[in-house]
């Protein structure tokens, strides 16, 4: 029979024959639900199988502006909400400020600290029992930088003592009786080492210490310098794209020393003595509250470990591809699933996978 066929034309049915029509369709539809769900293609969750944050606000992280801190947040974003459910939110801050909110309770994570930038504060403020460093993420350093270029120029030029000889080399345009030194941007820890060092080693009658406003700042006037093959003497810190795309020299500072450097890193210190920089471990701190309300999310963020050469490549990724860190943190959940897998409960991961 032919579904268009106009009322008129079909046969007339009683009542009781269209309630038995209908009981079977509705049966029909009922055994078609059942079935389809029995054969839901695998990775296809109901909405029952959405997972439950441990929280019932947005998880708040510490927005540092340099690249591997960006890059790691955006990782750690993506796998809080498609992995665990939750929502989150990035407030955008300076390493000390970053530390003092931390201990306020404003933020709830702080994703990277640099320990050798903030050694005193840190122990300042893990002695309130406010924070708790609850994971290794990889080992970082710092060191004073010229280029390879600059060092075949200078051949004498070998230990940052030696720049009070070299300053008219790396002349200042804002004051040429001087030269100049890049140093850390302003607001970071790394501006008070920077700062006491350059004390230490008795550049100020010799060199401006320039402290760009924003790392972006920094890294452009070092790129730009870099390209015309001016000569520059400056601060940086790695992994980090600057560092792994120019060719650079270190300059040799005196031997470390805990003590000295443990001065060097507060703001007050009265005395700086010069110390060449320790290889600088870079960890996760959180709120002791946080550990509290989110043992699961604690116990994530605690594995969060990248080894160095894979830091590097996606540092470099970043830079060769000019990559917003969102996208450069979907490249990695994509390419290095060997290095976060392990990060996670297998149910969790299979949830990040399963949204990349």
């Amino acid at each position: 029979m032919s579904f268009n066929m106009c009322s008129a034309q079909r046969p007339a049915a009683s009542v009781s024959g269209l309630g038995a029509r209908a009981r079977r369709f509705s049966l029909a539809l009922g055994l078609a639900a059942t079935v389809s769900g029995l054969f839901l293609a695998p990775g296809v969750a109901s909405a029952a199988d959405k997972p439950q944050c441990e929280l019932d606000r947005p998880m708040r992280f510490g927005g540092m502006n340099w690249e591997s801190n960006l890059v790691l947040v955006e990782v750690e974003r993506f796998i809080v909400d498609k992995g665990y459910g939750c929502d989150s939110e990035v407030l955008p801050t300076e390493t000390l400020p970053a530390l003092a909110a931390l201990e306020r309770g404003d933020l709830d994570i702080n994703t990277e600290i640099w320990l050798n930038s903030v050694a005193e504060p840190w122990e300042k403020a893990q002695a309130t029992g406010k924070v708790k460093r609850i994971g290794d993420i990889y080992m970082g350093g710092e060191a004073w930088f010229i280029p390879r270029y600059t060092a075949e120029r200078l051949p004498e030029l070998k230990k940052a003592s030696d720049l009070p000889k070299f300053k008219d080399e790396f002349k200042d345009p804002e004051e040429p009786s001087k030269g100049r030194f890049y140093g850390c941007p302003a607001g970071w820890g790394c501006e008070v080492v920077s700062t006491n060092l350059y004390k230490a080693l008795g550049l100020q009658d010799t060199f401006t210490l320039f402290s760009p406003g924003t790392g972006a700042t920094q890294k452009a006037a070092l790129t730009a310098a870099y390209k015309r093959k001016e000569n520059i003497v400056f601060y940086y810190w790695y992994p980090t794209p600057l560092v792994g795309s120019m060719d650079l020299v270190k300059l040799e500072l005196p031997p470390y020393d805990k003590e000295k450097h443990q001065c060097l890193t507060d703001p007050n210190c009265a005395n700086p003595q010069p110390s060449d920089y320790p290889e600088n471990p870079v960890f996760t701190a959180v709120t002791t509250e946080f550990t509290k309300e989110a043992p699961k999310l604690t116990d994530f963020l605690s594995k969060v470990s990248v080894p160095l050469p894979v830091m590097n490549e996606t540092m470099a990724y970043m830079e060769e591809n000019e990559a917003e860190p969102v996208d450069v943190a979907k490249w990695f959940l994509k390419n290095k699933t060997d290095v976060w897998e392990g990060w996670l409960p297998k149910d969790v991961s299979e949830r990040v996978k399963a949204a990349l």
